[in-house]
């Protein structure tokens, strides 16, 4: 407890990170708030002092009734929702098995761990190379490592992401690019919920010849299931911040030449900041609110799931 004739010290303490957080984290949300209810904001306006204040949902109304802001939704929505229950299963299932596995432990944890340590448009870009074809349309293509491992099975050359491929071919590219790039985080959280549980319940589990696969949903997800919740969580809240992976594969066109863009929300956000800052202040509020708004549905949820 700190004297209150020192308190004066622990505010000096404080200060320069109270004035980091003032001017990086309080004075952008709040001119995110006046930008968005500002109708027709413009910050060059804004600088020379001719423009006059209006309060209205305008940037709102222009943001949800224009056709390319929902199909980021869509596409946002879409990845999230594929991306987060196959990540976090697939964690789950290396987390037991790392668990298991004695020799080398160590090492293949920080095998798993090294995507998380990479750059993500780096590894967007080496994703590219392995679906791509060379050569494209041409009589000689060559093919990236995906088709080529495709052909040994007998299956015909995808178009996964050069011209002319399908939305959904880009989709599937964009969701083993995704799930690749979460499991590290995840896999490095449910490992220590693992390492964490008391080894008495596996003993007596052992002891009644209980069958491995009842051990497993009986005792292993109830007793994990506050780490599944918080990867769970964070999971959608980062899916619905995706952007870079996109970035990374398709270029800043964020799409395949000539076919559908596959643009998310926060991408809509960035090319809005050029030239239309409300309408790209109203967006981040709304993928504010549906952030906030699935987030307490997974904790009003885990609540009821999660065994602590």
């Amino acid at each position: 407890m700190v004297e209150s004739k020192h308190k004066w010290k622990a505010w000096i303490y404080l200060a320069p990170a109270i004035v980091l957080l003032m001017i990086f984290t309080v004075w952008p949300i709040f001119n995110t708030l006046r930008m968005a209810f500002w109708n027709d904001y413009s910050i060059m306006k804004d600088l020379g002092g001719s423009l006059d204040f209006q309060f209205g949902f305008k940037n709102f109304v222009k943001v949800i009734s224009y056709q390319g802001f929902k199909d980021c939704l869509k596409n946002t929505l879409l990845l999230t929702v594929l991306t987060v229950p196959i990540s976090t299963l697939l964690a789950l299932l290396i987390a037991v098995c790392l668990n298991a596995i004695k020799p080398l432990q160590r090492l293949l944890q920080t095998i798993f761990f090294l995507p998380y340590v990479t750059n993500s448009i780096a590894i967007g870009m080496v994703f590219e190379a392995m679906f791509n074809i060379v050569g494209f349309g041409t009589n000689n293509p060559s093919f990236g490592i995906i088709n080529n491992i495709l052909g040994v099975f007998g299956v015909d050359p995808i178009n996964w992401i050069n011209a002319g491929s399908s939305y959904w071919a880009n989709i599937a590219v964009l969701v083993v690019y995704i799930v690749w790039n979460a499991l590290p985080f995840k896999i490095l959280i449910l490992l220590g919920g693992l390492q964490s549980i008391n080894k008495q319940y596996y003993d007596a589990a052992k002891i009644d010849s209980t069958p491995r696969i009842r051990v497993f949903t009986k005792i292993t997800v109830p007793l994990l299931s506050p780490m599944l919740a918080y990867v769970v969580i964070t999971g959608f809240i980062g899916g619905f911040k995706e952007y870079s992976s996109i970035v990374g594969i398709f270029g800043e066109d964020m799409q395949a030449v000539g076919g559908e863009s596959l643009n998310t929300m926060v991408g809509y956000i960035y090319d809005a900041l050029g030239n239309q800052e409300g309408r790209a202040s109203a967006a981040a509020l709304i993928l504010f609110a549906i952030i906030f708004l699935v987030t307490m549905i997974n904790l009003y949820v885990s609540k009821k799931k999660t065994h602590f």
